[in-house]
């Protein structure tokens, strides 16, 4: 380290700056820090890892909300159930996200993003872990509940990951690091059909009724495998530590995981430049989000969010069905069709809305992907039950458009709206209540979709249809595009 000659009084902080080793990036406040973060990463550093670890968090969400569906009839006749005592069950894990969410958000803003991820992974280990063994009813709904609990907290904390390790522009960019989410889920989905496969082709017949009990208990793998490694990859956001005013524990976090040797400016007493948070985090933070500057994201936000949950919940947690119908086949038929049209669609949708959110832009994706699906599913209302070979093919072809339109469109960029429309103050309350009308809308549509399904058959795509439009005409009256925005730089407008 170079020697510094004592400065004059009338010239301190040059001189300390001017003593820093040229390799070093001074740090006077949180918008420095913003800066370096919004730069991108050091070649070598812990950030992708950092981000992958947030994606294994939404692989974990997305697995444990899949886990259930092909168990449903081996519970039922292993605890004798009622219809009612079914819908318990089912619906318990959505009740619990929403409570999650609610609660989650808050939290990710007021004791950070790092405490909450890791109690979030000790909800998943203990949920995982006693669903599987759960001797009545009541202690599956209860582990599916506490479950839902971290789904709800994961979302908002996940989403500050992504937004906060990532560089604002370029390829690789903020958009484009939350659009991997929709993957991250579309993979877990997958694994979790795989799995499903697996335990059906090795388990004796007569011992398949355990195949809901190894499903949901595998849950606490990933989440302990992210529990181990998390002291030597993952830390506090920077942007948020540095909201709080420790700009030192900023600048570790920076030369830790983001290989930027950050040194913070002092006077000759030794005091850092004076730095407080530029909202501190608060319930009524939630009045914020409909204020004249974010009233506007906040109502667009939830209608892609809402609208794409309660469409695609119909269409994906109703496919074994639809598929079952349409090929009048059996169960492994339908598995296999069902983890066919999310691997080819939807997961390579998601791939494509990573690709293109530095280019092309969340906006212009998601009016795409909701055209694609609008009219896909118009084309299923038209056909209805199909007869002869070339309308079921075609009958699946515009299932897969709708996934596909799905992974690239809403699927990607809901999450990128409801992250990138609020800045590091406010994203964890903006996920957090996006989040929270999300879960509301797919318990919603879980209820209704058997309902009118059973009371419309074919013509409740007509219903479905609604979901897509709604978000489409949102979007066409509300032109933002939060891909390469500077979102953070509102807080310190605020803080001036």
């Amino acid at each position: 380290m170079s020697t510094i000659a004592v400065p004059s009084r009338s010239d301190e902080r040059a001189a300390v700056d001017a003593g820093a080793s040229s390799s070093r990036t001074i740090i006077r406040t949180a918008q420095d820090v913003a800066n370096i973060v919004n730069a991108g990463a050091a070649r070598g550093s812990n950030a992708r890892i950092v981000i992958a670890i947030a994606l294994g968090g939404v692989f974990l969400d997305a697995y444990d909300l899949t886990s259930l569906a092909y168990g449903v009839k081996d519970i039922a006749r292993e605890f004798a159930l009622t219809p009612v005592q079914i819908g318990i069950v089912s619906a318990s894990i959505a009740f619990g996200a929403i409570l999650g969410a609610l609660f989650g958000g808050y939290l990710t803003d007021r004791i950070g993003r790092y405490r909450v991820f890791m109690a979030d992974m000790l909800f998943f280990v203990v949920a995982a872990i006693a669903a599987g063994l759960a001797p009545n009813v009541w202690v599956l709904g209860g582990a599916r509940f506490l479950m839902g609990v971290g789904v709800g907290l994961d979302l908002p904390v996940a989403m500050a990951f992504l937004a906060e390790f990532s560089r604002v522009a370029g390829r690789g960019n903020k958009a484009a690091s939350v659009a991997a989410w929709c993957p991250a889920w579309y993979a877990a989905t997958s694994t979790c059909y795989l799995l499903i496969l697996a335990l059906y082709a090795v388990l004796p017949e007569h011992q398949l009724g355990w195949l809901w009990r190894v499903t949901l208990a595998f849950g606490a793998v990933p989440a302990l495998v992210i529990i181990l490694v998390r002291s030597r990859y993952i830390s506090e956001s920077p942007l948020w530590a540095a909201n709080q005013g420790d700009l030192d524990e900023a600048a570790r976090i920076l030369k830790r995981s983001y290989g930027v040797d950050a040194v913070v400016a002092r006077d000759l007493s030794g005091t850092t430049a004076a730095t407080t948070a530029p909202r501190s985090a608060r319930w009524r933070n939630y009045g914020v989000l409909f204020n004249a500057t974010y009233r506007r994201r906040t109502i667009l936000a939830a209608t892609i969010g809402a609208a794409s949950s309660f469409g695609y919940n119909a269409i994906v947690f109703g496919l074994p069905v639809i598929i079952a119908s349409f090929l009048k086949q059996g169960t492994l038929t339908t598995i296999v069709a069902s983890l066919t049209l999310n691997l080819l669609f939807a997961f390579v949708g998601g791939l494509i809305g990573v690709r293109t959110a530095p280019t092309i832009g969340a906006w212009k994706m998601t009016v795409a992907g909701l055209t694609l699906q609008f009219v896909s599913v118009i084309g299923l209302a038209l056909i209805g039950h199909p007869s002869g070979g070339a309308f079921v093919a075609l009958a699946i072809l515009l299932l897969g458009g709708y996934l596909f339109g799905q992974g690239f469109g809403p699927g990607s960029h809901a999450m990128t709206y409801a992250s990138l429309s609020y800045p590091t103050s406010l994203r964890g309350i903006g996920v957090g209540f996006n989040q929270t009308l999300v879960r509301s809308a797919s318990t919603v549509s879980l209820f209704l979709f058997p309902v009118l399904a059973a009371a419309l058959g074919t013509k409740v795509f007509w219903v479905i249809a609604f979901a897509p439009l709604t978000s489409l005409l949102m979007l066409l009256a509300i032109r933002w595009e939060p891909s390469g925005y500077d979102i953070d730089r509102e807080d310190y407008a605020v803080a001036n």
